[in-house]
């Protein structure tokens, strides 16, 4: 196994404008390496470079500039391996509605050059809880089957490394837990796993390693507890035993209210003690039905590292 999954140096792409709109830079020189066998996370808002990234690793977009080194193989002197060494579900459902989820699998396998005695296409219909609708028409699934076929379609020729595109967008409760724990699974075989989603909590739970891109170049590039501690604001949410006329001030805390009457103060660790807070509260005189305090979350982090770009 290679230390690193992918390898990416110098990557840039830029599209030609329309009728004489300038040129859109889309990736500014991204440097990136994706360790194997890791969970990575790919976050970015809309239009900050993730499709086309994702894109020129599978070989649907030429990149402009730099090099990419899929699992071991340049993509320009071997291109055909190391497309073969990448899976991608997509986010959109580009499914053939006449084809069923077998055949959709075999037809897929032969697009790789996979023999037909080495096909797994019952058992991955399996892994993804599709093998009673092994025959059904494709256009007869309802919209999570069909994530889940994208899904299989991704592993049909055993790829060192999936890449999900947005994967649990718009699906149920249900389907996401059985896409997670799939996930788990081939990550736990030794499969490198990398994750774009607009569900920061998601990315937090899963990802080992998260890369944030805005604007075509990368913000951020850490672990996940790492990137957590980037911000030490801190909250603690006071219920009061009674209502409160006037909010309490003092340096270096902010007040505000909540929904049914709760008070959340917000307050930088690094500067100012829980103790301190709760000294705020006693000095107005406000009796503390309940308290809780709550810490940062990833889309704190992401908010902060985006918002100045």
């Amino acid at each position: 196994m290679a230390a690193n999954a992918i390898e990416i140096r110098g990557l840039r792409k830029t599209y030609a404008g329309a009728k004489g709109a300038p040129e859109k830079e889309a990736l500014k020189g991204i440097d990136l390496d994706i360790p194997a066998g890791s969970v990575f996370g790919l976050l970015g808002p809309n239009g900050a470079g993730k499709s086309t990234l994702i894109n020129i690793l599978a070989g649907l977009v030429v990149k402009t500039a730099g090099h990419v080194n899929i699992w071991g193989f340049d993509q320009d002197v071997n291109p055909r391996q190391s497309r073969a060494a990448i899976g991608v579900m997509p986010q959109e459902l580009n499914l053939d509605p006449f084809f069923t989820p077998r055949a959709a699998l075999e037809v897929q396998a032969g697009l790789y050059g996979v023999p037909k005695s080495q096909r797994r296409s019952d058992a991955i219909l399996a892994l993804v809880g599709l093998e009673d609708k092994a025959h059904a028409y494709a256009r007869t699934l309802s919209g999570g089957m069909r994530r889940r076929l994208l899904l299989a379609k991704a592993l049909v020729h055993t790829p060192h490394i999936l890449v999900l595109d947005e994967p649990t967008a718009g699906v149920d409760i249900e389907l996401r837990q059985m896409l997670w724990k799939n996930v788990r699974k081939l990550n736990a075989d030794g499969m490198t796993i990398i994750l774009t989603t607009h569900y920061l909590e998601e990315a937090e739970e899963m990802c080992d390693e998260i890369v944030i891109i805005n604007h075509g170049e990368t913000v951020a590039r850490d672990s996940t507890a790492n990137l957590l501690a980037q911000l030490d604001t801190r909250s603690m949410v006071i219920v009061p035993d009674g209502e409160v006329a006037a909010l309490p001030q003092a340096p270096g805390i902010d007040v505000t209210r909540r929904e049914g009457g709760a008070l959340a103060f917000s307050y930088s660790a690094g500067q100012t003690s829980a103790e301190e807070v709760l000294a705020t509260v006693r000095a107005a005189g406000i009796r503390i039905r309940d308290v809780r305090t709550e810490q940062a979350d990833l889309q704190d982090v992401f908010l902060n590292l985006t918002r100045s770009k």
